[in-house]
């Protein structure tokens, strides 16, 4: 079989005999300096009870406002192999002075014996979807032997966890680092110590807490500190802080390889063109060769991040070629720019007698680098009308106002048909929406301004979806518009 055939002979079937076992007893106790009280092998690991799988560990964590150990019950019931805990339990367990150490001192092991490369990923818009597609492809390479950390587990409990559940056999690990304050991923970083770091952009989220985006970019650049010896760190050519960027790595002794349009990136974009079925078309320089390759989702912002991801896989020697092949499988996240076709009730079927609308779901998080960037896919989106259901942006502080009545442009640029507002946040939107009802950008959409989602809801039906309407919902996580979504996706036309 040659290379290619290899590439497109996915998935592979796994050996099923012995091949899941993550962990056993003796090596769980060494690893935790805990006691084991039965001997036993688990094929996952977990915090949260109500996720327990059969075969999982089960970490009776300690938190502000519950302990794990009340759960422990439940977590055997559920199926649980073992439990690591601070006190005696009835069933199979591993005994420890403090189970959240235990939970880094066994992510350390886990660490300790991956023998591939790590990659590491942090920065303020597009993390988690670039990790997603580091993994996606390495994934394919290896032909199932890839480690990530799942959906956004990327802070103190969830970058040890994520390192736990690392397989024996991994050949490529991929893993996200998130932070609000300053210090938090230094210390995550050490843990992960990848060969790799990727930082994707430098935006101001969380510049409540670090106040400008100097800080931000310094917070993001300690990734670099606990890249292994003779790393490489992945960092965006185009952005303002390049340079503060480009210095903190290699004063963490770093290869330094760029990504973006500039004439002088590493991997640089020389061009890109709407694909056939949607997504993106794109040619890269990287130096010594030419790529092409096609991703599946729309937006310039994807198809920056997708050079991160060229890069990142060049750097831990990965299949080029297979990686290209997976982007162009790999569709939205859930939350992050998922593409769901829904029925809808209003306007004339089509010729098979259907009323379908496109759902953008980006409901996970906002902010006003990401927000930019979608409303202004969204003005490329063909549709007849395009609604945009906007959450506030969290985290902005005293900044925030002006950061969301400086929507009011990308709105009118993207022509937006009607914009529904939702939180108090959105106030300043609002009352810049409704300063003019006409610009030399555009005409100024209609809007609603809601209090919460049931109000967005309400005031989307009273709108009045149709057939190839294009409906953006985009928001910080904790705004819940991941609610009005799952309304819409099972809405009957």
């Amino acid at each position: 079989m040659n290379a290619l055939a290899r590439i497109l002979d996915w998935p592979v079937e796994v050996e099923e005999e012995g091949s899941h076992v993550l962990w056993d007893a003796i090596a769980i106790a060494r690893a935790v300096k805990g006691t084991a009280k039965a001997d036993f092998t688990v094929t996952g690991v977990e915090i949260d009870s109500r996720d327990v799988q059969p075969g999982d560990l089960f970490f009776a964590l300690k938190g502000e406002s519950t302990d794990g150990h009340r759960f422990v019950e439940m977590a055997f019931a559920k199926g649980a192999a073992a439990v690591v805990v601070d006190r005696p339990v009835d069933g199979p367990h591993v005994l420890v002075n403090d189970t959240m150490d235990a939970l880094v001192r066994l992510g350390a092991a886990a660490r300790a014996r991956t023998r591939g490369p790590v990659i590491g990923v942090t920065g303020s818009v597009g993390k988690t979807g670039v990790k997603e597609m580091i993994f996606t492809a390495l994934d394919r390479a290896s032909r199932g032997d890839a480690h990530r950390s799942v959906k956004s587990y990327n802070n103190h409990v969830g970058v040890p966890l994520s390192l736990a559940r690392t397989p024996s056999r991994t050949r490529f690990a991929v893993f996200e680092m998130g932070m609000n304050h300053a210090g938090e991923i230094a210390d995550l970083t050490r843990q992960v110590r990848p060969h790799v770091a990727v930082i994707t952009t430098i935006a101001p989220a969380h510049i409540e807490m670090l106040g400008s985006e100097e800080a931000i970019a310094d917070a993001k650049a300690e990734i670099f500190q606990g890249l292994e010896p003779g790393g490489s760190a992945v960092i965006p050519a185009d952005s303002a802080h390049f340079e503060r960027l480009r210095e903190a790595a290699l004063a963490c002794g770093a290869t330094v390889v760029s990504f973006g349009k500039a004439a002088d990136a590493d991997v640089r974009l020389l061009d890109t063109v709407p694909a056939i079925g949607g997504g993106s078309l794109i040619t890269v320089d990287m130096g010594d060769r030419r790529v092409c390759y096609t991703i599946a989702t729309p937006g310039e912002h994807h198809v920056i991040n997708s050079l991160a991801v060229m890069a990142a896989v060049r750097a831990v020697k990965g299949d080029l070629g297979a990686a290209g092949v997976a982007l162009a499988e790999m569709g939205g996240l859930p939350g992050r720019g998922a593409r769901l076709e829904i029925d809808v009730p209003g306007g004339e079927p089509d010729e098979d007698d259907l009323r379908k609308a496109l759902l953008i779901d980006e409901s996970y998080n906002a902010n006003p680098a990401s927000m930019r960037a979608t409303l202004a896919q969204l003005g490329r989106t063909p549709a007849r009308r395009r609604i945009a259901v906007l959450g506030a942006m969290k985290e902005l502080g005293s900044h925030g106002p002006g950061y969301h009545a400086a929507l009011s442009a990308p709105l009118r640029e993207a022509h937006v048909d009607y914009v529904i507002l939702v939180g108090e946040e959105m106030t300043a939107l609002a009352e810049e929406l409704g300063k003019s009802a006409a610009s030399e950008l555009g005409k100024t959409p209609p809007f609603a301004h809601c209090t919460n989602v049931g109000e967005a809801v309400d005031a989307l039906r009273a709108f009045g979806l149709e057939r190839d309407d294009a409906i953006l919902v985009k928001g910080s996580n904790s705004v819940g518009l991941a609610s009005l979504v799952t309304a819409l996706s099972k809405q009957e036309g």
